[in-house]
């Protein structure tokens, strides 16, 4: 089969040419030179340029795209096994962030709904000013990692402190 220019595969896998350029200098993909020193890719590189782009899409850094797809035996392109291997190692990680995103999610509208705004000791943003101690910019207070994962890396279980309930007065 005939290779594919750079221009080709831009249109096929709707990337700009200068990803594709991008994407090699980062070793994601390869390309050979023709007799013109013009780049040329093989077919394979769009499954790969197909991966790379879904393990964006859910948010897997470069780095780790590449550290996936350099572990398959000489540079291969990914089969529907390797795939699986791959994205599972990366569901973890997605998990852990759609847990995080929808904490934040919950609790903004806390913040919103409580309009105080208060950064010195507003109970969903700084509890206490208790993050003052941790120095200077932003920071986020750290919980213990979920007790179904012990051997994983602490993951805060929320973002912002629980909001204080208001004390009811009792009835007459």
């Amino acid at each position: 089969m005939p290779e594919l220019t750079v221009g080709e595969v831009a249109t096929r896998s709707g990337l700009a040419v200068s990803a594709l350029h991008f994407y090699e200098s980062k070793g994601l993909i390869a390309s050979v030179r023709s007799t013109g020193n013009q780049r040329r890719y093989p077919r394979s590189v769009l499954r790969r340029v197909a991966v790379i782009k879904v393990a964006q899409r859910m948010g897997v850094p470069l780095s780790g795209i590449a550290d996936a797809l350099q572990a398959l035996p000489q540079g291969r392109t990914p089969t529907a096994a390797d795939w699986r291997r791959m994205s599972a190692a990366w569901k973890n990680d997605l998990e852990d962030r759609i847990r995080m995103l929808t904490q934040l999610r919950d609790q903004l509208d806390g913040c919103i709904g409580c309009g105080c705004l208060s950064l010195k000791d507003c109970p969903l943003r700084n509890a206490q000013d208790l993050l003052a101690q941790a120095g200077p910019g932003p920071h986020f207070e750290a919980a213990a990692a979920p007790a179904a994962a012990p051997e994983a890396p602490a993951m805060p279980q929320w973002i912002w402190p629980a909001p204080k309930k208001k004390k009811q007065r009792p009835a007459l």
